[in-house]
């Protein structure tokens, strides 16, 4: 609109206030003249400007039939301006203004759309009698203010229509459809037909937007028959929007039914049923009908090439993205924004940041917050954090403010820094209530170790939905509480929030935590069950990982059976766990199982093998596969691969091959290391490079109470007592406490704790007894007391007196009293079981014929029989 135009009709059409003005005090342009003038019947009005000037020689300028034809004709070319122009000019000259004239420039109005212009207009059908009386002026009024997103004042312009067509009704609902009022709109289409009026394909397709967009497939379903009763069924809008509402809904076979029966299709019923196949993850079927159809499908509209260049990113397509590319450039398409947009996320998540990048640099004039947070995600897809930071600030340089998906996709990179001063932009723009947004600030600061922030972002977030939840028990998971996943599990339950698979993974992985009861875990599979999410392969992996870390074996190797389908987690948690259970043979048959599957292996999956072959002293297959790793798979090594091929070396006592090792290694020891060395030089009595071991890691970490201790240990083996009292010496001068042997089990879903020579448990007579017992029984059987293990100076009868009160042992007596006959009993410590300990567990399986299950620092040992798992290699 002109200035000159837009000051005209400020004049003419004063707002509301104008309805109050008396009658005197209407200026006389606002007065009708009738006038019999009319426009010639050879008039071009195909020709707007050449349409003018015919009516410009027109003895009376307020002739109305002229003025209206050349208005409808403007509006009918969807020329905006001259429709408001030509009715500014035909308000001057005095012409009638009827109902048909303001429906036009109140369309017109709708398209701007401007609500000051619309409420002047409005005010002008009040003053001419026009607002109650026609229904095509109404049914205007209803649509422009619902255009202009003024819902209430549409609805209060409908409530006080006297009579309503089909087409008012349509314009209301669809007007509230785009407000996201979807349960209106079914209360608006239920009345409507209570009504006795007849609903058209336009009706249709607004209710059938606000059923997907709640994604109620009862109402749909409803709606649907609807549309056959009223014939409707053949209408390619219906259909179109019959797809999407299915494909929305989950419902793709429907979907394909619906487009499958359609006699005419359009372009936008190929992109419906493709974007709906890719939204229920077909993406390779969506691909292939695109395929398929090319040469049905006519000529491709932006739509279409945005829609295959998304497959193409999700598929990791690049050459057929090329291709689309030059198509794109071919056709003309590559001045349109989300084309141009969806290509540059196709080249990023192919891994061509470069194209990405290109094509982000060419598209100056049209970018938006859509364009800005593709790229971004793009630089962070691909690694390059900092250049995501570096578009992140030029983008609010360009005044161009995130939304809820820009802040998702910064939260996602992995700086410590950055999820406060994200927060902070969060706050600011008041994003923080979002959901997505806070579920995101919580993953990240859970990423990061602050559990207590995430929880306070939780508690900030209003509505919140299934995902924020389960990024919640995801963190509790993450710290090893499972107590306070517990707790929120239940508490979402209460609310009434159905879990999904990830919840449940969330918190089964929780239940792994070494302070969980043994029975949570399986407390939690029922639950899975119960939501038919055992089979989930989210779930199954978890469930997978969760028993083989509580020592249950056996129940993990069942789940890890009866998967049906694999992926990486599942496999590395199976290996892992027969690793850690000593069951080396086992872990590398998986470790071939999945060679032979084709699933693509990582650094994960060596460590575990690596592990197991480790753990029972296969130290040429250990190295067969970390030079597989390396040669065949290409993975480089990191700091626990080679921790643990020094582990595999020095306790088979190849201790030489271990320096080697480690002076050959592409980047310095490292603390795990030296540690790991320093361990087997304790179990191989090597006091030199015990002290070498010693020196480098106290260098590294000066404060850590083991390096302290497996040195003094070293030299208390070797008898050098002096030596070894100026270590505790050097712990006293730097203030460094050693940590407390504590081992716990679980009776009846109460965890007993136990230290050395502990005496506060309410039985600790009874248990003191059993163990005299279990003394007195295990020497008339063979028993010796290895004294060698406690590391002091003092008599004999007095280290015996040691090893009777290993908090492991008093575990093990008050497990015995407190359980029947033959229960398994599992007992977990924080530190390495010692030998004499160990070979107490194994008497004790056999006399007392239990299994016992013990998890110590590094490994599981199953005692059975008098024999255990580890083979004494441990």
């Amino acid at each position: 609109m002109t200035p000159r135009t837009a000051a005209a009709l400020s004049g003419l059409l004063r707002g509301k206030n104008a309805v109050n003005l008396a009658p005197e005090q209407v200026p006389k342009l606002l007065a009708t003249r009738a006038s019999p003038a009319r426009v010639e019947d050879g008039v071009c009005l195909r020709d707007p400007p050449g349409a003018r000037y015919p009516l410009d020689e027109i003895p009376r300028r307020d002739a109305a039939v002229g003025a209206n034809r050349v208005l409808f004709d403007y509006a009918r070319r969807g020329m905006v301006p001259e429709v408001l122009d030509q009715f500014s000019v035909a308000r001057r000259g005095g012409v009638l203004v009827d109902s048909a004239t303001l429906s036009c420039v109140l369309k017109a109005c709708r398209s701007v759309p401007d609500r000051v212009l619309g409420e002047q207009l409005h005010c002008l059908c009040v003053k001419c009698g026009h607002d109650r009386g026609e229904v095509s002026a109404g049914t205007s009024l209803v649509d422009m203010y619902m255009k202009c997103g003024s819902v209430c004042e549409g609805i209060e312009v409908f409530e006080g229509m006297p009579k309503k067509n089909v087409v008012t009704w349509t314009s209301l609902l669809t007007g509230c459809a785009h407000a996201q009022m979807h349960s209106e709109v079914m209360a608006l289409f239920f009345r409507m037909r209570a009504e006795g009026i007849w609903p058209n394909p336009f009706t249709f397709a607004s209710v059938l937007s606000a059923v997907a967009s709640q994604g109620a497939l009862d109402l749909g379903q409803r709606v649907h028959a609807q549309s056959v009763k009223f014939g409707c069924r053949s209408s390619v809008f219906v259909c179109n929007s019959l797809m999407n509402m299915y494909a929305k809904c989950g419902l793709v076979e429907d979907a394909k039914s619906v487009f499958n029966w359609m006699e005419t299709r359009d372009m936008v019923s190929w992109n419906t049923l493709m974007a709906g196949l890719q939204l229920n993850e077909c993406e390779l079927e969506a691909l292939q009908l695109f395929h398929e159809s090319r040469a049905t499908m006519g000529k491709m509209t932006q739509s279409t090439y945005a829609t295959v260049i998304k497959l193409c990113a999700n598929l990791k397509q690049l050459a057929l993205a090329r291709q689309l590319h030059s198509c794109v450039l071919k056709h003309g398409f590559h001045l349109t924004g989300n084309v141009m947009t969806a290509l540059a996320d196709a080249y990023s998540k192919c891994g061509e940041l470069a194209d990405a990048l290109n094509i982000f640099s060419m598209t100056t004039g049209s970018r938006n917050v859509v364009s800005w947070t593709a790229i971004i995600s793009g630089c962070i897809q691909n690694g390059d954090i900092p250049l995501a930071v570096v578009l992140f600030s030029r983008m609010r340089e360009d005044r161009v403010m995130p939304n809820e998906f820009t802040y998702s996709a910064m939260l996602k990179a992995s700086l410590s820094i950055l999820p406060p001063q994200i927060h902070a932009q969060v706050i600011k723009t008041n994003y923080q209530h979002i959901p997505s947004v806070g579920t995101a600030l919580l993953a990240s600061y859970s990423k990061f170790g602050s559990t207590e922030d995430a929880l306070s972002i939780f508690k900030m977030i209003e509505q919140k939905d299934v995902v924020a939840w389960s990024a919640m028990l995801s963190c509790h998971a993450q710290a090893g509480d499972c107590e306070g996943a517990t707790y929120l599990f239940n508490k979402m339950a209460i609310q009434g929030i159905k879990p999904n698979e990830f919840t449940i993974s969330s918190v089964i992985d929780a239940c792994a935590c070494p302070s969980a009861g043994v029975d949570q875990g399986r407390q939690f599979h029922a639950i899975s069950i119960k939501y038919r999410y055992h089979d989930a392969i989210c779930v199954s992996s978890a469930l997978v990982s969760m028993y083989s870390r509580k020592g249950n074996i056996d129940s993990a190797q069942i789940v890890f059976e009866r998967q049906t389908d694999r992926d990486l987690v599942s496999w590395n948690s199976m290996i892992s766990g027969y690793a850690q259970h000593g069951y080396s043979m086992k872990a590398i048959e998986t470790f071939r199982q999945m060679e032979a599957s084709g699933i693509q292996m990582d650094g994960v999956t060596f460590l575990a093998v690596i592990m197991g072959c480790t753990h029972n002293g296969l130290v040429v297959e250990g190295q067969q596969y970390f030079d597989s790793m390396v040669r065949d798979h290409k993975i480089n090594p990191t700091m626990e691969h080679y921790a643990c091929m020094v582990d595999l070396y020095s306790r088979a006592g190849k201790l030489d091959e271990t320096m080697s090792l480690i002076r050959d290694m592409p980047f310095p020891a490292g603390a795990m290391v030296w540690r790991t060395l320093l361990g087997a030089c304790r179990v191989h009595k090597n006091v030199e490079l015990g002290k070498f071991s010693a020196d480098k890691l106290l260098s590294l970490e000066p404060h850590d109470s083991s390096t302290y201790v497996l040195l003094s240990n070293i030299y208390a083996a070797a008898g050098k007592w002096k030596e070894r009292d100026e270590v505790r010496k050097l712990m006293d001068y730097r203030k460094v406490k050693k940590e407390a042997g504590c081992s716990w089990i679980q009776i009846k879903n109460k965890v007993h704790s136990f230290i050395a020579f502990d005496k506060s448990h309410p039985m600790s007579d009874q248990i003191y007894k059993k163990l005299k017992v279990i003394i007195t029984r295990l020497k008339q059987d063979g028993y010796s007391p290895n004294t060698s293990f406690v590391l002091h100076d003092i008599a004999e009868d007095q280290k015996e007196a040691m090893l009777v009160a290993h908090s492991e042992r008093l575990a093990l007596a008050f497990g015995l009293i407190a359980t029947p006959p033959g229960t398994p009993l599992q007992i977990v410590k924080n530190l390495r079981v010692c030998g004499d300990c160990h070979m107490v567990m194994k008497m004790v399986s056999m006399i007392e014929d239990r299994e016992i299950i013990m998890r110590d620092c590094s490994r599981f040992h199953h005692f059975n029989g008098g024999a255990c798992s580890c083979g004494d290699f441990w």
